[in-house]
């Protein structure tokens, strides 16, 4: 395969004779070695991304000094503005939009593009609700349910054991943007006098929460998101909005949440310094449905992150070769 650096070398070999010779191959690290530092945002996919990103860049690029550096999405941004982290696998663009807009208008990060995009956020209950399970012997307990506003006759399904006189729905955490979201979207639905808005203590909690009613066979409605471990694991049946409205969105929240960006972004002076490593960041692109289920993979096996990247290369291989070169493929395919 031609690449820049192929071409680049050889005007050197026409040049310089020798120098050839002693040129690194495609996609090899510099001869003094540098420390490539990842922000580990403290959430599945962004873990398994650093840790797919960073086997490419050790076995494929040459570079073995990789560290990860934990934190939430304000330290990891500001990090990456000063150079303290390079690389940010998973930038929820539209949850810090003014923030990223500032610093890549700065020119102190670079915006990649996207990692995927097909991400998703709503309201969900068990499909064999509708549909029934035959291999479970579940029954169809309510086949008419198809929005969120076919909910309001059918919240004894979902009664709430604290409160009989109404239905349960189980909203986010404490602190998280979307748990207010979720209260208004009750509100606008008016839902709220079928159904008590109750507050999850944790993440897993909210989680257990889902998975406890799915493996009993019983009625659970709430609120979860893409990609996780439980939408990887579990039939869930997302609920029907009006679609998302950037007018309606900006008032009431009355419709289904928007997809977010959810790019690649480096420290500008990383990315000036490696243009090499940027191509290839550049070129990375997942889709939600494989991160369902690598981190259904990661659930059900009890993986660390590292397994679970390994999993990901060799069930996607036909994909993520596309992301390198040729050369860089192979010595990632030895590696494995």
């Amino acid at each position: 395969m031609i690449t820049t650096g192929n071409l680049r070398r050889g005007i050197v070999f026409l040049a310089a004779g020798l120098a050839l010779l002693v040129a690194p191959l495609s996609g090899c690290a510099p001869a003094e070695q540098e420390t490539v530092v990842f922000g580990d945002l403290q959430w599945d996919s962004a873990l398994v991304n650093n840790r797919i990103a960073s086997f490419i860049l050790t076995h494929g690029y040459g570079y073995e000094d990789i560290q990860f550096i934990p934190g939430d999405t304000v330290t990891i941004h500001q990090g990456l503005v000063r150079g303290d982290v390079h690389i940010n696998m998973e930038v929820w663009v539209e949850n810090q939009q003014e923030a990223f807009d500032e610093a890549t208008a700065a020119g102190d990060i670079i915006d990649l593009g996207n990692n995927f995009d097909d991400n998703w956020q709503g309201w969900l209950i068990p499909r064999y609700v509708i549909e029934g399970d035959p291999d479970r012997g579940i029954e169809p307990m309510a086949p008419d349910i198809r929005t969120v506003f076919d909910m309001k006759d059918h919240w004894e399904l979902f009664q709430d054991p604290e409160d009989r006189t109404k239905g349960r729905f189980v909203n986010g955490i404490p602190g998280w943007e979307a748990t207010g979201i979720n209260s208004q979207k009750l509100e606008v639905y008016g839902l709220d006098e079928y159904y008590t808005d109750f507050i999850a203590g944790s993440d897993a909690a909210l989680a257990g929460s889902m998975a406890g009613a799915y493996e009993r066979g019983e009625p659970w409605f709430g609120y979860y998101w893409a990609p996780t471990p439980a939408l990887g694991k579990y039939d869930m049946y997302p609920l029907e909005e009006p679609p998302f409205d950037e007018e309606i969105w900006a008032t009431t929240r009355g419709c289904a949440y928007p997809s977010n960006n959810v790019n690649v972004a480096v420290n500008a002076e990383f990315a000036e310094l490696h243009p090499d490593l940027v191509e290839f960041l550049r070129s990375y692109n997942t889709e939600t449905e494989q991160h369902n289920v690598v981190l259904a993979y990661l659930d059900e096996h009890d993986a660390s992150y590292e397994e679970a990247a390994l999993y990901y290369l060799r069930e996607y291989e036909d994909w993520w070769t596309n992301w390198v070169p040729g050369d860089v493929a192979d010595r990632v395919k030895a590696a494995l």
